[in-house]
């Protein structure tokens, strides 16, 4: 059973930071060309669609948006289940020399991160790979951290982020759960 600790992020603190992610992005790249977002299921993809809409309304320049299914590069493969449930992966471009956003609600072990990063590999290899996370929150098993991120939030691992988006809760917030 978990229940709500707190409110950490609205609607409108949401949409600040994924514009502000959209922002650094631009920044650190010299502008969107050669640019591409993809989102790691399921809530990764909304996500980088919306920081792709907001690189657009800057650069005026579209910016092409895939979605990752990380299940087959998972290292726990074998603890989730028998018979794991694949989605579609759809990524409508090459990733060979592009430069490659990852983008994801939540950063927690690194491990959801590393798995992204053996999929793009697995389609090409790019000029760069660099990381976007809506929510930080600490305990890394492996040495990954994120290019850009939203909010770093410190938490216990008896804690959960919850993070909602409309696609999938109707409504946009980010929750800190505890579990009893």
């Amino acid at each position: 059973m978990s229940r709500v600790k707190a409110e950490l992020m609205d609607e409108a603190a949401v949409n600040r930071a994924l514009t502000r992610i959209a922002h650094e992005i631009i920044e650190r790249n010299d502008g969107s060309e050669n640019v591409c977002l993809v989102g790691i299921r399921r809530r990764g993809v909304p996500l980088a669609r919306r920081i792709a809409e907001r690189i657009e309304s800057i650069e005026n320049r579209e910016v092409p948006v895939g979605e990752l299914d990380i299940m087959l590069y998972r290292d726990d493969l074998t603890k989730i289940a028998d018979m794991p449930k694949v989605n579609k992966t759809r990524v409508p471009f090459p990733v060979s020399d592009k430069r490659i956003v990852i983008v994801d609600d939540v950063l927690y072990t690194g491990r959801t991160a590393r798995a992204a990063i053996e999929a793009i590999f697995a389609m090409g290899r790019p000029a760069m790979i660099q990381l976007a996370i809506l929510v930080d929150r600490g305990h890394r098993e492996l040495p990954i951290r994120a290019d850009y991120v939203g909010k770093n939030i410190p938490t216990s691992r008896s804690e959960v982020i919850a993070v909602k988006l409309p696609e999938f809760d109707n409504e946009t917030s980010v929750q800190i759960l505890t579990v009893d």
